[in-house]
């Protein structure tokens, strides 16, 4: 193992390189480079390695959401937010929240260009409570972005004979009825024999929108179909065996947004998901074990909004609506009992705005009920405040409660025999949230800190024990998760530095269980650091540096790697000055080519890099 001072060497020298330019440079005169696509604005590299853009790629080296992937992010990405697992976290474009009832490994299969979107929005306790849909921890929140006049054309190889190439179009027509019409479409391809053996991939997407913007209005109505086949070895089961997986994801999607102001709005949303799955646990010998292949398909609508409350001084109501129904056809997962499932939530939020000595006061108290025609209902409390300090300060402090239900995996899968064993009568988990924080200016920083503890009862686990070392059983397990984030931010004319911390701390009760080890709910990182740096040199080149250093809580099926480890991605970009919207690039991917397992047993993805070019009009 690699000992932790050369770790935190590494990750000193990358950011050590590139910190006191930024803070040097910043008096200097700027120069002015040309605009393209930022998918996150938390993460300086937006540019993937080894594949296209997805919605997952700008979360990687986000400070509040760690992503533990299998091959890379865009292949299979598990998205957990504080000390969560994988299934605790939602996707919600525009009003809808995307949702994949087989398994939370699949809640990232959105077949939509991330050019589309605006930058993702992290919301966790009471945010989430509110707008999230079966996901108890926290909510990927992306809305659409405003379709502008503008194309792009990316093209790039790398080692392990990696090749991508994309196109986006938007174009933009004239008014029709006081409405502005627009549309977008985008096809991407990427391919690769992979950085370790039978670690393989071939993707497919094509994405297109029309668009009917008003002055206080936007309407997208949206299509994606994506294709994706990646191997593994030891994918999802560590018998040291190539395992694939061959996804076929659909989303049919339409949004309206209608405000008077960003305190009045409302918004509304249908969609349809489909989802393909056909996996093997053994690429040469298909169907070994079991047939695995499943298809679901979730139909969903949603109303969400915020109004002016007058009975209450400077008061507002938010409010929420979703409903879902699923529907799952599967050749393993039959042992459950029931395959369909409607899900409703209500929400309702009121808040009353007052002057205090100290400062604005915002008071919100409210509730959400959740409901399936499966399992028992629940009523979760909200309450919270905001205090605008004098002193510049922002004060807040808040507890929530949001519930969710069981994935099929979990629900159907047979209980006493089979590589995953699942229980029937898993019921639904709750999860409680106590937080405070604080926000201010410090000079040209921007710092914020905030502390939590969260309760989880009844969380679905997949865990190991060495009496039955060939399978992954499903268990409850009640967990308790202490909390401290801090992020700093300074954004100038010629660099942006973005530097976060995450402490975390778990105890667990899996009761009479016998459990020696835990795949997903005790995997996390006891101690993140992240440093995003974007230089912007002069005369065309830019240098973009992405860090993560982590002190993972050990875990024995961990097996290769360590629990300590340092994560970087580097970019080097030249618009020449001469040629306006051309973009060379060189980038780097798992610089310090670190053998750390984002998941216990899951062998690491090894250094990339490519050689890019894009074009953009």
């Amino acid at each position: 193992m690699v000992p932790v001072s050369t770790l935190f060497n590494r990750m000193l020298l990358v950011v050590g390189t590139t910190l006191p330019a930024a803070l040097w440079a910043a008096d200097d005169a700027p120069y002015e480079l040309p605009k393209y696509t930022t998918y996150s604005s938390q993460v300086a590299n937006q540019t993937p390695v080894a594949s296209y853009a997805a919605p997952v790629s700008g979360l990687r080296f986000e400070p509040h959401v760690d992503v533990q992937s299998r091959n890379f992010a865009e292949a299979q990405a598990d998205v957990t937010i504080r000390g969560g697992i994988f299934e605790n976290t939602g996707f919600k474009l525009g009003a809808i929240s995307l949702y994949d009832p087989q398994t939370g490994h699949y809640f990232a299969e959105i077949p939509v260009a991330p050019a589309m979107l605006e930058s993702p929005r992290v919301l966790t306790g009471l945010e989430n409570a509110m707008v999230g849909l079966n996901a108890g921890v926290g909510s990927i929140a992306s809305a659409w972005r405003p379709i502008e006049q503008r194309g792009e054309l990316s093209m790039a190889v790398g080692n392990h004979d990696t090749e991508r190439v994309g196109l986006y179009q938007g174009l933009v027509g004239g008014d029709l009825w006081g409405q502005t019409m627009a549309a977008d479409v985008e096809l991407s391809q990427s391919k690769s024999d992979g950085s370790v053996p039978f670690g393989d991939h071939d993707f497919q997407r094509a994405s297109g929108r029309l668009q009917w913007r008003g002055a206080h209005s936007q309407t997208d109505l949206f299509a994606g179909v994506q294709h994706k086949f990646f191997g593994w070895p030891d994918l999802y089961t560590p018998f040291g065996v190539n395992e694939t997986e061959d996804l076929r994801t659909g989303l049919f999607l339409l949004d309206h947004r209608q405000w008077t102001s960003p305190d009045e709005y409302w918004e509304l949303g249908a969609a349809y998901r489909r989802n393909d799955d056909d996996y093997e646990f053994n690429r040469a010998v298909p169907g070994q074990f079991n047939p695995y292949q499943h298809t679901t398909h979730t139909q969903s609508f949603s109303l969400q909004g915020r109004r002016a409350l007058p009975v209450i001084p400077e008061g507002y109501l938010d409010y929420g609506v979703q409903v879902m129904r699923d529907g799952l056809q599967s050749t393993a997962l039959t042992f459950g009992r029931f395959n369909t499932r409607n899900y409703l939530k209500l929400s309702l939020l009121p808040e009353g705005r007052f002057a205090s000595p100290a400062g604005d006061v915002v008071v919100k108290a409210g509730a959400t009920y959740d409901d399936t025609n499966r399992d028992q209902s629940a009523v979760s409390p909200v309450v919270g405040f905001e205090l605008n300090g004098r002193s510049g300060i922002r004060w807040h402090g808040e507890y929530s409660e949001s519930t969710q239900v069981p994935t099929y995996t979990a629900l159907n899968s047979a209980p006493s025999s089979g590589l995953f064993r699942g229980n029937a009568l898993l019921g639904r988990e709750t999860s409680r949230n106590l937080e405070f924080g604080a926000a201010r200016r410090v000079g040209e920083w921007s710092v914020s800190g905030t502390a939590f503890y969260r309760w989880d009862d009844n969380l679905v686990d997949w865990t190991f024990t060495r009496a039955v070392p060939a399978a992954r059983k499903a268990h409850a397990v009640d967990t308790g998760t202490a909390g401290f984030e801090f992020l700093a931010s300074r954004h100038t004319a010629r660099s942006d530095v973005i530097i976060g911390y995450t402490l975390l701390d778990k105890t667990a009760d899996y009761g009479s269980a016998a459990v020696d080890a835990s795949f997903y709910a005790l995997n996390y990182a006891r101690h993140r650091l992240t440093a995003a740096v974007v230089l912007r040199l002069g005369a065309g080149f830019e240098l973009r540096s992405d860090n993560e250093f982590r002190i993972q809580e050990k875990n024995l099926l961990r097996v290769a790697g360590g629990d300590h480890a340092v994560l970087s991605s580097l970019g080097l970009y030249y618009l020449p000055p001469r040629m306006r919207g051309l973009e060379l690039s060189l980038l780097v991917d798992n610089l310090w080519d670190s053998a750390f397992q984002d998941v216990p047993a899951v062998p690491a993805a090894r250094r990339l890099y490519s050689l890019g070019a894009a074009y953009r009009w």
